[in-house]
């Protein structure tokens, strides 16, 4: 049977080894979750310098995106890749908020998170009828009409050039224009969408999913409605890409069309399936591989998509259940050679 692992969700854990289950103890759960935290929240005093330090907010802000399309590809089984239109959804519809209603970063931050939501639902309505292969070409062409509504949208999405937003501002003291308070900012909303995502996991909707994953039709002959429930997981998935949306908008303070492509959605499957779409930790642990690979080697952009789609054949046919899955083995091996 398959083995289970410390960073494997705690529900799923507990499967057998041989004969002997294999049972995590409660530090064992919460030691690798905390001490990510507080490498997290500890980075900015280690003074890795602005470059660093901006890479690392950017890493965050995309990995909210991830938790979401973790939840989608990982629980339910439905790839999507079409994240960064809905990224783009929430991150227009805080510039607009913010230049024609005076709305800031905590006042949009909802509205962006439920237009992402609703796109995706419409979205969702006809294409998760036809599912599979077919739902990915779906999502991929939604990346590009979104382009294409956003470079034709004239003053009221920026057209080509896109739309600039003021910085957060000083709010109960805290100044967010200084990059230190964006980043902690930025690194408490990622871990409430890990929070979230161990949530849903752990739920008895979280179960749904994954027995719609697991057996589709099973699930429809027991009086599961599938098809609501995978909506709904497209629209949960797509309130995660808003607030990743309007995260990105104000990091960066200036968004454009480009940015909101068919490249960045695939960019960000690729760090879904690279990290583990089933694992709490896997798409942190993705991000981190696809976003620092090329600083630690140096790599200009060509070589870096080179190593990425090298990486991610590798990944596929060594590991295909993600990085965070083989580390989990290795460390359930190293247990058990030590245990014995």
């Amino acid at each position: 049977m398959a083995e289970t692992s410390t960073l494997q969700h705690p529900r799923e854990a507990g499967e057998a080894v041989g004969t002997a289950p294999v049972r995590l103890t409660l530090i064992e759960r919460l030691a690798l979750p905390v001490i990510v935290a507080v490498v997290l929240f500890g980075l900015p005093w280690l003074h890795p310098g602005y470059r660093i330090l901006s890479l690392a907010a950017s890493t965050c802000v995309s990995v909210v995106a991830l938790y979401g399309l973790a939840i989608l590809f990982g629980q339910a089984g439905i790839m999507s890749v079409g994240h960064a239109a809905l990224m783009g959804v929430g991150a227009y519809a805080g510039a607009i908020l913010a230049r024609d209603a005076g709305l800031g970063f905590f006042t949009a931050l909802p509205a962006a998170a439920l237009f992402s939501a609703l796109v995706a639902g419409l979205v969702g309505l006809p294409a998760l009828r036809v599912g599979g292969h077919h739902f990915v070409i779906i999502t991929f062409a939604l990346c590009g009409l979104f382009t294409i509504i956003l470079t034709n949208g004239g003053t009221f999405t920026g057209s080509a050039t896109g739309l600039d937003v003021s910085p957060i501002g000083t709010i109960l003291g805290v100044n967010f224009g200084r990059l230190q308070n964006l980043y902690l900012l930025v690194v408490a909303f990622m871990l409430a969408s890990m929070g979230v995502t161990h949530l849903i996991m752990a739920s008895r909707y979280g179960r749904t999913l994954r027995a719609i994953r697991e057996n589709e039709v099973l699930a429809q002959a027991i009086g599961i409605n599938t098809g609501l429930h995978k909506i709904i997981a497209f629209m949960v998935s797509g309130a995660f890409a808003g607030v990743a949306g309007i995260l990105q908008l104000y990091f960066l303070q200036h968004i454009s069309p480009d940015l909101y492509g068919a490249f960045p959605s695939v960019y960000i499957a690729l760090m879904v399936m690279l990290g583990g779409p089933r694992r709490l930790l896997g798409p942190l642990v993705g991000a981190g591989i696809v976003s620092f690979l090329p600083e630690v080697l140096n790599l200009d952009p060509i070589d870096a998509r080179i190593a990425y789609g090298v990486g991610l054949i590798v990944v596929i046919l060594a590991l295909p259940g993600g990085v965070m899955a083989g580390l989990a083995s290795l460390y359930l091996a190293l247990r058990r050679r030590i245990v014995r």
